[in-house]
This record gives C-alpha cells, structure tokens and sequence, in this order.
C-alpha cells in the first residue's frame, strides 16, 4: 500500500531534472513548461519574451545556434496555438544542447529576430518567414528566401492545399537547359 506521501516523493522524483539554465530562464521570465529528452533539455518560453531568454541562454554559454523552425499546429489535436517556433542552440564550450520552444497565433504570428544575437539567424529566419509567414520584429532582410517573390502564399502552412492555388501557370516553367 502506498500513502501520500510515498506518491509525492514518487512523482517529484519523476519530474525532470531542471538544468542551471533553466532556473535562470524561470528566474527571469517567472515558471515555464520543460522537459528532458535523451538528456537533453528542452523549455517553451512566452514569444513575448523570447528575445530576452535568448539573450540569456547566449550570455550562459549558449554560443552557436544550429537552427530555427517552425510547425504547424493546425490540426493537432489539443493544441492550444497555431504555431510553435523551435530554437536549438548548443554551447561549443561544454557541449549542452538546449531546445527552445515558443508560440504565436494569427492573424498576425510576430515575434523578435534573434539575428542581433546570432547572424546565423538571418537566413534561418528568411526561409521560416517564407514557409510559414511568421514575421520576425528588428530583422534586416525580411524577404523571400525559396519561393518566387511574386508568390504570396506560405506553402508550409497547413491550410494551404496540397495542389497550390493555381500560381504555377503565373511563373515562368524553367527546363533544364536553362537552369
């Protein structure tokens, strides 16, 4: 027989470790949802302030970032937003890896460009902006970076259907001759 207690032991002993810079982050920003997965952490901040969080992780080692991407919650079942902006930095010092994750809504899904932080960011964020029309406040480039710039949809968007919208006989058909 287990008593309370024994289950509440249990269960803090299930929670996920929280890494240094995960505390630092809630002490900043106040509690957030985090996980760890195959040792590797992963948290979801407030896109309002995800600026700042990235600021910080930068200012705590958090040097390189490998990427930034974007998913399409439309269809999930339980999902609470539209879309989930994913952050993977590393720390080419200590060699941690952390998954940041944060979410905007339409109609108008904004957040800060992180290219002051990282130039990497620059084209990471060109091609999210052009796959998924999230716009990113402060960017210095914010343009098309795959898609023609007469197009004016986000093709990555999952209500945009799977046979486009009849834009291909408005661009121009490129052969392999003249590629």
């Amino acid at each position: 027989m287990t008593h309370a207690s024994d289950t509440s032991s249990n269960a803090a002993a299930d929670a996920p470790p929280i890494s240094p810079h995960v505390a630092a982050v809630e002490q900043a920003c106040g509690p957030l949802e985090h996980s760890v997965y195959r040792g590797q952490q992963r948290m979801v901040v407030p896109a309002e302030k995800s600026f700042e969080t990235l600021a910080l992780l930068k200012d705590r080692g958090f040097d390189l970032l490998i990427d930034v991407s974007c998913v399409d919650y439309l269809e999930y079942r339980g999902a609470t937003h539209r879309y989930g902006l994913i952050y993977l930095l590393a720390s080419t010092t200590t060699n941690e890896r952390l998954t940041v994750r944060a979410f905007v809504d339409d109609p108008e899904p904004t957040v800060a460009s992180v290219v002051p932080l990282w130039q990497a960011a620059n084209w990471l964020e060109r091609e999210v902006w052009d796959m998924f029309g999230i716009h990113f406040t402060g960017h210095p480039d914010l343009r098309r970076l795959v898609m023609p710039e007469a197009f004016t949809a986000h093709p990555l968007r999952k209500d945009y259907p799977l046979q486009g919208r009849g834009e291909r006989h408005n661009f121009p058909v490129i052969t392999r001759d003249h590629s």
